[in-house]
C-alpha cells in the first residue's frame, strides 16, 4: 500500500504545476550526478587498467631479491625447488645495476643495466613492446642491448642502421681505494639491437642484456642475481605464489608481489579515485536539496489526503513511510535514467573514442573506459543513503501532521 501510495503521488498531476516541475528537476538532478560519476569512475578504472597493463609487461608477478644487500644466491638446487611449485609459470634471473653509456663521441648518461637470462620475455612481455629493431641480447660472442625508446634518443643512437657499440662502464665490486679512477670502473660494449616503448619511466631509465655480460663486468658467481622474477600461472593471485616463495625459500629474502613493487604508484591512483567519488557525491548532496524542496511542496500539497489516512486509522509511521517512498522514487528514478544515459556513453567511447586525449605522445588517442559492477553497486548504495536523508524530514513533518477537517 505504502508503494502504490507513493507511485501515484509520484505519477498523478499536481494542483500546482511547479510541484512536478521541481520534482523532475530532481529527478535529472539525479540523473545528471549519478552519469557523471559512473562516467569519472569509468575512466579512472580505464586508466589504472592501462597503467597496470603497461607494469604488467615490465614487472614480474613476484620479485625475490635481497632483504639487506644488493645480491642473492640461490643454487641450483633452490631454483629447481621454486620452478617445480605447482603456481610457476616461469621464473627469470636477473642482475641490475646503474651504468654509464657512452656512444660513439656523445655525450654521457646514466642509466639501469638490467642483465636477463633466456626465459626473460616469458616473465614479462618487454618483446612485444619492440618500437624499432627487434628483442636481442646476444651472447658470449656479441652481447647486445634493448634500449627504452627516450634512451635511445638521448644517446643519439639508430638501432636498425648503427653498427657502432655503446661503452658500458660500471662501478667494480669491493674496490674502495683505487688510485685511478678507471680502477674503480669495469667496462665493456654492446652493440644496439632494439628499442622499447613502454611508459616513460622504463622508456628513458633502463637497458636490457645479456646476464652473462653484467656477470662477467661485476664479477658474479652464477648463482648470483640482483633478483629473481616469476610469473604466475594464469588465473594464480600473485600473493598466493609469494606464500608460496617464502614457505619454499624461507626467511632472509625480500619476496615482493607485483603491487608491492609499485605500491605507492597503486596507492596513489586508489586515492585519487576515492577523492573524485567523495566530491561527486556531495554534488549529488546539493542535487538532494532540490528533492527536499519537492517533498516539502508535495506535502502541503497533500494535506487533505494525509488528514483522511490519518482519520481512517493511518498510523504517523505509515504516512512517514509513503513520503520516505516518494523519496527513493525520485531519487531511483534518476539513478536509472543516470545509469542508463552513463552506460550508453561509455559504450560509445569504447567504440568510437568520442572524447580525444590531447597532443600525441599518448599510448591511447581517446580516454579509456572500463565499466565495474561494483563501482554501480556503490553510487546505487550512495544515493540511496542521500536519498532517504533528503527525504526524512519532510516525510517526518508529514507523519506529525494532525487532523485538519474542515467544512467545505
Amino acid at each position: 500500500m505504502i508503494w502504490q501510495f507513493a507511485f501515484r503521488y509520484f505519477r498523478a498531476k499536481k494542483s500546482t504545476n511547479a510541484i512536478n516541475i521541481i520534482a523532475w528537476v530532481s529527478v535529472s538532478a539525479i540523473a545528471v550526478g549519478a552519469g557523471a560519476l559512473i562516467i569519472i569512475l569509468s575512466v579512472f578504472n580505464g586508466f589504472e587498467g592501462l597503467v597496470k597493463s603497461l607494469y604488467s609487461s615490465f614487472y614480474p608477478s613476484v620479485r625475490v631479491s635481497a632483504a639487506s644487500g644488493k645480491t642473492i644466491h640461490l643454487t641450483a638446487q633452490q631454483l629447481q625447488m621454486i620452478a617445480g611449485l605447482g603456481n610457476v609459470a616461469h621464473m627469470t634471473e636477473v642482475v641490475e645495476e646503474k651504468a654509464v653509456l657512452r656512444y660513439g663521441e656523445g655525450d654521457q648518461t646514466i642509466a639501469i643495466l638490467k642483465g636477463v637470462d633466456s626465459n626473460y620475455n616469458k616473465v614479462a612481455e618487454v618483446d612485444k613492446s619492440i618500437a624499432r629493431g627487434h628483442f636481442d641480447t646476444g651472447d658470449d660472442i656479441a652481447y647486445r642491448a634493448v634500449l627504452g625508446i627516450e634512451l635511445e634518443m638521448a644517446l643519439g643512437v639508430d638501432v636498425e642502421r648503427s653498427l657502432i657499440p655503446i661503452s658500458v662502464y660500471l662501478p667494480r665490486r669491493n674496490v674502495s681505494n683505487a688510485v685511478l679512477p678507471e680502477d674503480a670502473l669495469s667496462s665493456g660494449i654492446l652493440y644496439p639491437a632494439g628499442s622499447f616503448a613502454i611508459q616513460q619511466e622504463f622508456n628513458s631509465k633502463y637497458v636490457i642484456t645479456n646476464i652473462a655480460f653484467m656477470r662477467q663486468l661485476l664479477e658474479m658467481g652464477k648463482d648470483e642475481m640482483s633478483a629473481l622474477e616469476i610469473r604466475a600461472k594464469n588465473g594464480i593471485d600473485d600473493k598466493v605464489l609469494k606464500a608460496d616463495i617464502i614457505n619454499t625459500l624461507g626467511a632472509g629474502y625480500k619476496v615482493e608481489t607485483r603491487y608491492e613493487q609499485n605500491q605507492s604508484l597503486y596507492a596513489i591512483m586508489e586515492t585519487e579515485k576515492w577523492a573524485v567519488y567523495v566530491i561527486m557525491s556531495f554534488i549529488l548532496v546539493i542535487a538532494a536539496f532540490n528533492m527536499i524542496g519537492s517533498l516539502y511542496m508535495l506535502v502541503m500539497e497533500k494535506q487533505k489526503d494525509i488528514t483522511i489516512l490519518t482519520a481512517m486509522g493511518a498510523r504517523s509511521s505509515t504516512i512517514t513511510r509513503i513520503f520516505l517512498a516518494e523519496g527513493l522514487i525520485i531519487a531511483g528514478t534518476g539513478t536509472v535514467i543516470g545509469f542508463g544515459l552513463s552506460i550508453l556513453f561509455c559504450l560509445l567511447q569504447q567504440q568510437f573514442g568520442l572524447i580525444k586525449l590531447e597532443g600525441t605522445s599518448f599510448l591511447v588517442s581517446a580516454y579509456p573506459v572500463s565499466m565495474h559492477p561494483v563501482d554501480f553497486l556503490l553510487v546505487s548504495v550512495t544515493i540511496i543513503v542521500i536519498g532517504i536523508g533528503a527525504s526524512w524530514y519532510p516525510a517526518r513533518r508529514a507523519g506529525r501532521q494532525g487532523i485538519e477537517l474542515k467544512a467545505t
